[in-house]
């Protein structure tokens, strides 16, 4: 059963939402305030969580900020309209997606599902690989059944954005991808990020590379143009 860490300050919404969310037989954990959902993602094992971004105490941003680089589960944001800073912060944090308040739960739980997809939270892949679902390029492993990275044999933690877009890349080496085709990529439609975002999550790759090979340089810029993968 797919297990899901939902934050939110607003009690009304964290029971409505649950209720919602369990109906459709997901597991739901539920906290009021960012530390205690903080020490919650850090200690149990979530496969996606939900963050509103203002909270008392501590934000939906610094609670990402604080779980992300040992936790590549998907995260979508709950903001207001008006947040438009705030959401793109969040994405290029690390974030997989936000919806607004005031909200449709069907289009939420819709939006759950599509990430869960996407990161292949599936029984039926989980002990089974197939030829096909493996991408090698060079010194590169990616597993998309599975949502695995590897580079020389060794593990690297992407999140489902950082995964898609590095996907999208190695689908076709040497060849230049702009940002826009990266943006179509990795986000849904009616999702707008901007240039700096995109850039913003390369910069992220690349540092997760480098943690453990610092000769990487495989993830080519072309300044004014896009990136492109060299094998």
């Amino acid at each position: 059963m797919v297990k899901i860490c939902l934050i939110d300050d607003d009690q009304n919404i964290l029971a409505s939402l649950s209720l919602a969310l369990k109906s459709e037989k997901f597991d739901v954990e539920t906290y009021s305030d960012g530390i205690s959902g903080l020490e919650a993602l850090k200690s149990n094992n979530f496969d996606i969580a939900i963050l509103d971004i203002k909270m008392p105490r501590l934000d939906g941003l610094e609670v990402l900020q604080k779980f992300r680089n040992s936790s590549d589960i998907p995260v979508i944001f709950l903001t207001s309209k008006d947040d438009e800073i705030d959401q793109l912060l969040g994405l290029k944090m690390g974030a997989d997606d936000y919806i607004t308040k005031p909200f449709s739960q069907k289009l939420l739980i819709e939006r759950v599902k599509v990430i869960l997809k996407r990161t292949a939270f599936s029984l039926e892949n989980e002990n089974h690989v197939k030829s096909d679902s493996l991408i090698e390029r060079g010194d590169l492993l990616l597993n998309m059944d599975r949502h695995e990275c590897h580079w020389k044999n060794k593990r690297i933690k992407l999140t489902v954005t950082e995964f898609l877009l590095l996907e999208n890349l190695v689908n076709r080496p040497g060849y230049v991808k702009n940002r826009d085709q990266l943006m179509s990529a990795a986000y849904s439609e009616d999702i707008y990020v901007d240039d700096r975002t995109i850039d913003s999550h390369i910069k992220r790759i690349r540092r997760k590379f480098k943690a453990i090979d610092q000769e990487f340089n495989s993830i080519e810029t072309l300044y004014g143009v896009g990136y492109r993968f060299n094998q």
